[in-house]
């Protein structure tokens, strides 16, 4: 026993056997901040976490449950089972998921996943016969010497409700018909199916945020997202909501929440899905299609319930007949619901409801901001010149502001070349805006010929190497007519599923320029006389990408 003695006394660690464990492990498994549940072998194993996890750079993926690339220390930390100090934890096996959603709390920052092959859940042991201190005694009270703890307090109902609806952590925005259609008696009976579904919804800090916009003439904020997130008080507030009267301008409508409700600015939240409930009496007076497709650009899952459809003798005064086709997030009848009286609305509460809070199955969430591969192939021949390479290194880095850079987002990587060819990083080198960008301002000008064809074939055998159709592009930068062929090159690139955009300036020729470019031609050809006009390119080659990996996915 005194090796022992000195064992526990140099590890700080007590081990308190206790007959009650029964089957189960006496000793929890120590691991480090980074381990993984991914590593962790058996399922319902208790580890040991050491103190100061919050002070390393720990990865977590979701809420409450988390995928299996999460630190498992991290997690019990953002989860709440586990203090600064470390201790035990139970991790629990679950299948995989979809939509992970980040969140911040206990001082650790959660990130959104799409999805992973597999989760984990963590609980706090009941029984725990090994401790994590400081104390470095070697005396340890015995078991049955242990002063008894008190029962942990439940929370009471009241208390637990305030919290929101932890399985449906959305924010929504609602989108209610106010115009000459509905009137003001079909109105009221509006308002009241819309109170019901938010009772149902059950808003809350950790729980769904609710904001609601009114459809007339012009769109009208009620309020955003973060003003009411106690019960109470939202369906008070939608209580007192007044009737405008006015075109059913339901586009602008769409249009107005996909530009400004989500923002953090308005309160919404990072990496929470973002859903857009949509009402309609008949049929809107306007468009829909173009902001429809706005909406899904930024990641909006729209939902459309068009209550009393057009009669067939009202259809011909409908403008566009499938505009709850081009509305939705897709066409697959998940996203499109009909209601065909406002007098019958409240069996369609319940139902409703599970759909917006059905993570699997929000698809517009995966955007072309958070899912892309981009390659930049860049031009260091002597024709640049250092000051203009210096610009063309800034253009880039304009570009990649725009797409959400991580581990399991966006990627961005960058091929230089003149006669040969330089990886300067690889896709998943960086896994943050920051650092990509930063990595882009280092690259060093190297000077010399100009062989694009070859740089193409050698960008899509040493920076692609995952094939993901639909979703990695190429923007090839040059400024000058390339000494071997580029047709060749680019259309076996575009055959592996790679989309190409060409940026000429100078002295490119455009008939090299629209050879590389994927089609339509046009539409993935950008050329400029001087450097200094390249950032005039940033905004419709983004909307470029966003366009090409809408349509292939």
């Amino acid at each position: 026993m005194s090796q022992l003695s000195v064992l526990l006394q140099l590890t700080g660690l007590f081990f308190m056997i206790c007959s009650t464990f029964g089957s189960e492990s006496s000793v929890p498994y120590p691991v480090t901040c980074v381990t993984r549940g991914a590593d962790l072998v058996e399922d319902g194993v208790v580890v040991l976490c050491p103190p100061d996890c919050t002070q390393r750079s720990v990865s977590v993926f979701g809420t409450g449950i988390y995928a299996s690339v999460s630190s498992v220390c991290g997690a019990a930390i953002h989860r709440g089972v586990l203090g600064p100090s470390g201790g035990p934890v139970r991790v629990q096996k679950m299948q995989g998921r979809r939509n992970y959603m980040s969140s911040y709390s206990h001082g650790i920052q959660s990130q959104a996943l799409s999805h992973w092959s597999a989760s984990f859940n963590l609980t706090k042991p009941v029984n725990v016969p090994l401790e994590l201190t400081s104390d470095t005694s070697t005396t340890a009270l015995p078991a049955a010497a242990e002063p008894a703890k008190k029962p942990l307090k439940k929370p009471s109902v009241k208390k637990a409700l305030t919290g929101g609806n932890k399985d449906c952590q959305m924010d929504i925005a609602m989108v209610i018909d106010s115009s000459n259609n509905i009137g003001k008696r079909r109105f009221n009976l509006q308002k009241n199916f819309v109170a019901k579904l938010a009772a149902m919804l059950r808003v809350g800090s950790t729980g769904p945020h609710i904001g609601l916009v009114q459809a007339s003439d012009s769109p009208r904020t009620e309020f955003l997202l973060t003003n009411y997130t106690q019960s109470k008080e939202l369906l008070f507030a939608i209580k007192e909501l007044t009737y405008l009267g006015g075109d059913t301008n339901t586009g602008k409508a769409i249009m107005h929440t996909a530009e400004t409700f989500f923002s953090q600015e308005n309160g919404g939240r990072r990496g929470h899905p973002r859903v857009m409930m949509v009402l309609i009496d008949g049929w809107p007076s306007d468009d829909l299609e173009r902001a429809a497709i706005l909406a899904r650009d930024s990641g909006i899952n729209v939902f459309l319930v068009s209550v009393a459809k057009p009669a067939p003798e009202e259809l011909a005064m409908v403008r566009d007949k499938d505009f709850v086709k081009k509305a939705v997030c897709k066409d697959n009848g998940f996203f499109s619901y009909l209601i065909p009286s406002w007098f019958s609305t409240t069996k369609h509460v319940k139902p409703l409801t599970q759909r917006l809070c059905s993570l699997d199955s929000l698809l517009c969430s995966k955007t072309c901001y958070n899912s892309v591969n981009i390659g930049f192939l860049i031009d260091g021949s002597s024709s640049v010149g250092e000051g203009n390479f210096q610009l063309v290194l800034e253009f880039l880095a304009g570009i990649t502001r725009n797409f959400d850079i991580s581990d399991v987002g966006s990627h961005i990587g960058a091929v230089q070349f003149t006669y040969d060819q330089k990886l300067e990083f690889g896709l998943f080198e960086h896994s943050n805006k920051e650092d990509s960008i930063n990595a882009l301002r280092r690259i060093s000008y190297m000077s010399g010929g100009t062989a694009t064809g070859a740089a193409i074939t050698y960008t899509a055998q040493n920076l692609f190497r995952r094939r993901t159709p639909g979703r990695n592009f190429l923007i090839v930068m040059t400024d000058g007519q390339s000494y071997d062929d580029v047709r060749g090159p680019a259309m076996t690139v575009q055959k592996q599923g790679i989309t190409m955009y060409s940026v000429g300036v100078a002295w490119a020729p455009l008939d090299d320029l629209k050879a590389m470019a994927s089609e339509p031609k046009d539409s993935h050809t950008f050329f400029t006389r001087e450097f200094t006009g390249l950032n005039e390119f940033i905004p419709a080659l983004v909307r470029g990408i966003c366009r090409d990996f809408t349509e292939n996915n």
